[in-house]
C-alpha cells in the first residue's frame, strides 16, 4: 500500500455523536466511511442498531452497514479480514478513510489485529447456544468464571457474545481463554489517527434516554417483533431487542422494557468508555468541535 494513507478512527460511547462526526469528516476529506460496529452490519435492524439514516448515507459512502443477514456467523476475526481487504481497495482510490464504531473488539481488530484463537466446533457452538436459550446468561457466565477466572474478572459478563466466545475457546482449546491472548499488535500499512467523542455524563445519559424514546416512536417494537422468532441468534443478543423480547414473552410490561433499554444502554455506554479510555492513542473531543478535531488530525498527519 502506498505511503501517506490515513485511517481516521472515531470511537466513543453510544449516543455521543460518532456518526454525525464521521459524516462531517467524510465530506471534508472526500473519504468513504467504514463501520466498526458489530451490530450495524446486520440487515433488518436499522432502528435498534442506530444505523446511519438516509440523509447520512447520501452524504457519505458507507461500508459494513446492513451487509449481512442476521443468521450469518460474523465475528471479530471475519471482520478483521474483510475490513483490511476493503481498505486495501479503498486506499487505491482515497488517501483517507473514516472508520467509526463503538464496538471495542472490532476497533481493536481493525487497528491492532487479533490473536489467532481456535475455532469451536459446530457442536460446541450449538450446545452453548442451546444453553443460552434454556438457562440464560447467568449459568454460562458462572462456567466462564470457573474455567477462566482471570478473563472473567475483566470481561463484560453482561455481553452474551463475549461470554460465549470465551467459553467456546476454553472448551475448544482445553485451556483458559486468557492464556491464549498475547495482546500483540500487528503493524498496519497505513497511518491511524484515533478520535474519541466525549460528552458530560449527564448530557450523554439524557441523549441516550431521548434516543430510546425516538427509536420507539420510529418503530423499534415492530422491528423487534419481526425478528422475535429468531430471538436466540447471536446477532440479536443486544440491548433493545433482549428487553422487548421479554415484553413479548409477557415477563415485563412495555413501559418496563423501555426503561430497561434506557438503563442497559447507559450501562453499555459506561463500559464502552472504560474500554476506550485504556487506549492512550485516542484524543478526546466533544463531537461538535470539528475545527479542533481537524487541527488535531492535521497535526498527526504531519508528525509522521
Amino acid at each position: 500500500m502506498a505511503a501517506g494513507k490515513t485511517l481516521i478512527v472515531i470511537v466513543g460511547p453510544t449516543g455521543a455523536g460518532k456518526t454525525d462526526l464521521a459524516v462531517t469528516l467524510a465530506e471534508h476529506f472526500g473519504a468513504p466511511v467504514l463501520s466498526a460496529d458489530s451490530r450495524q452490519i446486520y440487515s433488518g435492524l436499522p432502528i435498534g442498531t442506530a444505523q446511519p439514516d438516509a440523509e447520512q448515507l447520501r452524504r457519505a459512502e458507507h461500508h459494513f452497514i446492513a451487509t449481512h443477514h442476521i443468521e450469518e456467523d460474523f465475528n471479530c476475526g471475519a471482520y478483521e479480514q474483510a475490513a483490511l481487504a476493503l481498505l486495501d481497495r479503498l486506499f487505491t482510490q482515497h488517501d483517507t478513510v473514516i472508520a467509526v464504531g463503538g464496538s471495542g473488539l472490532y476497533v481493536k481488530a481493525l487497528c491492532d489485529g487479533l490473536d489467532d484463537l481456535p475455532e469451536a466446533s459446530p457442536e460446541i457452538r450449538g450446545q452453548l447456544a442451546q444453553r443460552l436459550r434454556d438457562e440464560g446468561l447467568g449459568p454460562l457466565a458462572a462456567e466462564l468464571k470457573r474455567l477462566d477466572p482471570a478473563y472473567y474478572a475483566q470481561a463484560d459478563t453482561q455481553n452474551p457474545a463475549r461470554v460465549m466466545r470465551a467459553l467456546e475457546v476454553c472448551l475448544a482449546a482445553g485451556r483458559p481463554y486468557s492464556s491464549l491472548r498475547t495482546g500483540a499488535v500487528r503493524k498496519r500499512p497505513f497511518r491511524i489517527v484515533m478520535i474519541g467523542t466525549e460528552l458530560d455524563r449527564r448530557e450523554l445519559y439524557d441523549r441516550i434516554n431521548r434516543r430510546v424514546d425516538m427509536m420507539m416512536e420510529a418503530g423499534l417494537e415492530a422491528e423487534a417483533r419481526a425478528v422475535y422468532p429468531q430471538r436466540s441468534l447471536n446477532s440479536l443478543q443486544t440491548v433493545g431487542y433482549r428487553e422487548l423480547f421479554e415484553y413479548f414473552d409477557g415477563k415485563i410490561t412495555r413501559d418496563e422494557a423501555v426503561e430497561l433499554i434506557k438503563r442497559n444502554t447507559r450501562r453499555y455506554a459506561k463500559r464502552q468508555m472504560t474500554w476506550f479510555r485504556r487506549d492512550a492513542r485516542i484524543a478526546w473531543f466533544p463531537p461538535t468541535h470539528v475545527e479542533e478535531i481537524l487541527r488535531h488530525i492535521a497535526k498527526q498527519m504531519l508528525s509522521d
